[in-house]
């Protein structure tokens, strides 16, 4: 068997928001949701669950790698929505997204205060 990433629980203040604020910015579908969850579902059948957990939440990153006209799309809701969001992740290039890598790339936060990364290229 190969190894392949299935999910990961990413802990929200809202998981109902968490998982609409994904599901809207990556044009994902709902999928079931059980227990403290609320999932969405990524190509390649991997689940991002969103649980509330009862302890301050510690940010993280989460990178996502996207093809071009998801970008655009998903750039302009950024903008859209008035969500700031920065070229790099020391958040000096505010208002800008970055072309490294031979793609594009975008920081900013989710509705938990987690850093979230969209790229067009793989790092490697």
């Amino acid at each position: 068997m190969t190894v392949t990433f299935n999910y990961t629980i990413i802990a929200a203040k809202d998981r109902h928001e968490s998982a609409r604020f994904f599901r809207e910015l990556l044009e994902v579908a709902e999928a079931p949701s059980w227990g403290p969850f609320v999932n969405v579902m990524l190509d390649g059948g991997v689940l991002l669950q969103f649980a509330e957990p009862p302890v301050e939440i510690q940010m993280q990153h989460y990178a996502f790698l996207v093809d071009d006209e998801l970008f655009d799309r998903a750039y302009a809701r950024l903008v859209e929505r008035g969500i700031e969001h920065w070229a790099d992740p020391q958040t000096t290039r505010p208002g800008e997204i970055n072309h490294e890598h031979g793609g594009r790339g975008v920081y900013f936060k989710d509705p938990a205060g987690h850093a979230i990364e969209l790229i067009t290229r793989p790092y490697l």
